[in-house]
């Protein structure tokens, strides 16, 4: 689930409790160039005067305006079933809605009810967990279940001709070695990002005084931190401590999992060093090409808000398999 999504369950919290009345539309499919992913959710209100709010999108704007002119003329049974509903299904129906390329849409609509369990949801996910809902599509009700095991298949839905399955909560997993003023910055950006983050360091002297709302502090050694975390392809790791003998330590079992992006700070001359040693402890040339070091993308940062969005830049690009071309020098 992304930042925005979350907004709009927070959103929806807020509604239900200033007593007005809720529908959740979320996308089931799409065809074409869908400006919204599978999965994507948004949320109209009507206030006692029948006056309609909108939150998040499903489209990009381009159906919004008729969603909410459904909804505010649909019954306002509590318990009705959910409704499914397409957009774009035709050439001229696509352009009419400004669909690009002729795509099309298919929501899942349903009234949002005691039932419908968002409260517990938007809780389990403040807590910092995942969380699968499943909604019967015939009767309107919903289970909850916890998710926090993360695998490669990274489905977000799943949909049955009587369920509809999301998953909710961080999607990717930072474990970052070091608790300083570097990592507090990185910690909060990561989670902007969608990211659940873990931050292990054994020093007292630094965790006594560390405050990130949302990320989970550990005070294991890095190497056992790293294998309890079963890094996987939807998990990074970033070592900030300076301390070879931790971040090294964490380094040594990263390199061998499969986490998606590993990486380490520290100057070029220190990698050299770095690499050197990572050898004499079972590290394959071929794990040690996968280090990230000195770690983040070389846009000039200085600053340790800055170091942390060049490190969040990188990681981004490695996600999504692009490869950042390094600057041609002339002269």
């Amino acid at each position: 689930m992304d930042n925005v999504d979350l907004a709009v369950l927070k959103t929806i919290v807020d509604w239900r409790a200033e007593g007005r009345r809720v529908t959740m539309g979320t996308i089931v499919s799409t065809w074409g160039s869908a400006p919204r992913p599978v999965g994507a959710i948004v949320a109209i209100g009507q206030d006692a005067a029948g006056l309609a709010s909108v939150s998040g999108s499903v489209s990009g704007g381009c159906i919004e305006d008729d969603l909410i002119a459904r909804v505010c003329e649909a019954k306002s049974d509590l318990y009705a079933a959910p409704e499914r509903i397409k957009y774009g299904i035709s050439a001229e129906e696509a352009n009419r809605f400004g669909l690009p390329c002729g795509g099309t849409i298919e929501l899942v609509l349903e009234r949002i009810g005691d039932r419908s369990r968002v409260e517990e949801l938007a809780a389990a996910i403040a807590e910092g967990h995942r969380v699968r809902r499943t909604l019967d599509l015939h009767e309107g009700s919903v289970t909850l279940e916890r998710a926090d095991t993360f695998d490669r298949r990274g489905e977000t839905l799943t949909l049955t001709d009587r369920t509809m399955s999301t998953l909710h909560g961080p999607s990717w997993r930072l474990l970052v070695i070091g608790a300083g003023q570097l990592t507090s910055y990185l910690a909060q950006m990561a989670q902007a990002l969608d990211y659940r983050v873990v931050v292990c360091d054994p020093r007292a002297e630094y965790t006594t005084q560390w405050q990130v709302d949302g990320a989970t502090l550990t005070t294991e050694m890095p190497d056992d931190a790293v294998i309890a975390i079963k890094p996987d392809a939807h998990t990074a790791v970033v070592a900030l401590t300076h301390d070879p003998k931790l971040d090294d330590l964490a380094l040594m079992e990263a390199l061998k999992g499969d986490a998606f992006y590993v990486g380490v700070i520290g100057s070029k001359k220190n990698q050299d060093r770095r690499r050197e040693r990572l050898l004499e402890f079972d590290v394959t040339h071929e794990q040690l090409s996968r280090l990230h070091g000195p770690v983040g993308l070389k846009n000039g940062a200085r600053t340790p808000p800055e170091i942390a969005v060049a490190i969040l830049a990188e990681m981004t690009a490695v996600r999504y398999g692009y490869r950042v071309p390094e600057p041609v020098r002339i002269g």
